[in-house]
């Protein structure tokens, strides 16, 4: 007799139903998985066999077929286990109940029969919801925030008698996980308040984070670059209750440890880095750095130093705030819509500009340097300004603006957006045509900007990014319509050195 058990696979973030097809029959005892499993679904029936056998279910001279359906898709990690093990106890008549096809079953086996939590419960358990899954069986894992789903079930389970227990109407002692504790308020190492001048910075960082904007910063060795980029998440609304589940779900599968669940990840990838580990993808592909920033903040420090693929392969993300990463049995597909900041030196010594240091490097040198970075990229980044050394002694140590302050101001210029365009988006990657059609240019606007790219020979994508900057400059300082010192201040914050 044949048995037909759910289960939930992942391509990604992204979930489907795996129909577990078992077939127990007379023959040499031997345990065969098909359905394109790769080498930790194949070692299942050794995991299985074991764990039935320790519960004293014995498979003597039988042979069983495991398909996994369907068959066209690779699948990979023990998720499979439970209904496996499901699977073979039904048809071999162990389970006399029939099993209930709006339920799925995840989780891998130890040997003595418990069930035990693997990578990806988390993504596995929304791909449930979404699959429209009334009920859910699967191991307590204390390192996934409490969740609670309308209209799916999570049954929790510590062994496999459990799940037979509960199939055959038994109604063993309920297993009710205790509440994980919530953050009251995240811990913030580093604030603007300990950040002395570089107003222009803080403001155009300030103007970043409201709208979800990239920024590239240049400047000598020790002048705050990477100061004020690690302080910059300081500012950023804590995340949602759908952020954090997504947060913690890409952590999972890149088996990558995390801090605080509310503060949006902060990456900071070493130029060294691969362009895999950065991007994502290996034989069995995972989240690299870019999807693992996001709903955060991605800061490539030193970014001439980093390689020229890896630079190129940063196109895709940055434009579409997602990663497509195509092997031969599969397509994956990860978010990555993340706020990018750079800092780099102006030059191979870093002193170009310095009023301290001699700059030692060639006009041919520099010029090398700087095209390390390719226009492509640089077309990319809306916000660009140099810093130069904060003289301490022309600078009042009093009165300086918090972070809690500055974030106050971009949680609101934030919300004036969600409410303009009826969801969670920012000016800076909502659809153009939404963004212009929600605050439209008078025409006077509109022959400026014109005017503007056309004598500076900027693109159209940067002449876009201006009208982005502009209006959530407008949305920091309150207006609702894009105003003409809020055009002046976003050119300004395209091009303009800065000297403090």
């Amino acid at each position: 007799m044949s048995s037909k058990v759910n289960s939930i696979g992942l391509k990604g973030l992204e979930g489907y139903i795996v129909q577990v097809e078992v077939q127990v029959m007379d023959g040499m005892e031997s345990v065969v998985i098909v359905g394109l499993p790769d080498a930790s679904v194949k070692e299942s029936k050794e995991r299985v066999s074991a764990a039935l056998h320790s519960m004293g279910y014995q498979l003597i001279d039988k042979k069983v077929i495991v398909n996994l359906s369907p068959s066209e898709v690779k699948k990979n990690g023990p998720l499979f286990d439970l209904a496996i093990a499901l699977g073979i106890l039904k048809s071999g008549d162990f389970i006399k109940r029939r099993l209930p096809t709006d339920c799925a079953f995840i989780g891998a086996l130890s040997l003595d029969g418990s069930v035990v939590p693997v990578e990806g419960m988390l993504p596995a358990i929304l791909a449930a919801k979404k699959l429209n899954v009334k009920k859910l069986f699967l191991p307590y894992d204390p390192t996934i925030p409490q969740i609670d789903l309308d209209e799916l079930e999570l049954v929790y389970i510590s062994t496999l008698q459990d799940v037979i227990d509960q199939l055959h109407g038994k109604s063993p002692f309920p297993f009710i996980p205790k509440k994980s504790k919530v953050e009251e308020k995240p811990m913030i190492e580093k604030d603007f308040n300990q950040i002395i001048g570089h107003e222009f910075a803080k403001r155009a960082l300030e103007i970043a984070a409201a709208g979800g904007h990239y920024v590239m910063m240049d400047g000598p060795p020790g002048c705050g670059k990477s100061l004020l980029a690690e302080t910059f998440p300081s500012i950023l609304p804590p995340l949602s209750n759908e952020a954090q589940l997504e947060k913690v779900s890409l952590y999972q599968l890149a088996g990558a440890p995390y801090d605080s669940i509310m503060l949006p990840p902060f990456r900071q990838p070493h130029h060294s880095a691969s362009a895999v580990s950065i991007i994502g993808g290996g034989t069995n592909p995972k989240p690299g750095e870019v999807s693992l920033a996001h709903h955060g903040v991605l800061f490539l420090d030193e970014l001439a130093e980093f390689t020229k693929k890896t630079l190129d392969m940063l196109r895709q993300p940055l434009e579409n705030k997602k990663v497509t990463i195509s092997r031969v049995h599969s397509t994956v597909t990860y978010p990555a819509n993340f706020i990018f900041i750079a800092a780099m030196n102006p030059c191979p010594c870093g002193y170009l500009g310095s009023n301290k240091h001699y700059c030692s490097c060639t006009e041919n040198q520099i010029k090398s340097y700087q095209n390390r970075v390719s226009g492509p990229i640089r077309d990319r980044i809306d916000i660009l300004f140099s810093l130069r050394p904060v003289n301490l002694k022309e600078h009042n140590f009093q009165d300086i603006e918090s972070s809690r302050a500055i974030q106050k101001r971009v949680m609101k210029a934030r919300e004036k957006q969600y409410e303009r365009f009826g969801t969670k988006a920012w000016n800076a990657n909502v659809p153009f045509e939404t963004l212009i059609r929600a605050s439209p240019l008078s025409e006077s606007q509109q022959q400026n900007v014109q005017h503007l790219c056309a004598k500076e020979g900027l693109s159209n994508r940067v002449q876009i990014k201006l009208i982005r900057l502009a209006r959530t400059i407008s949305d920091v300082n309150g207006s609702d319509q894009i105003t003409d010192e809020a055009i002046e201040e976003a050119v300004k914050l395209r091009g303009i050195t800065y000297v403090n």
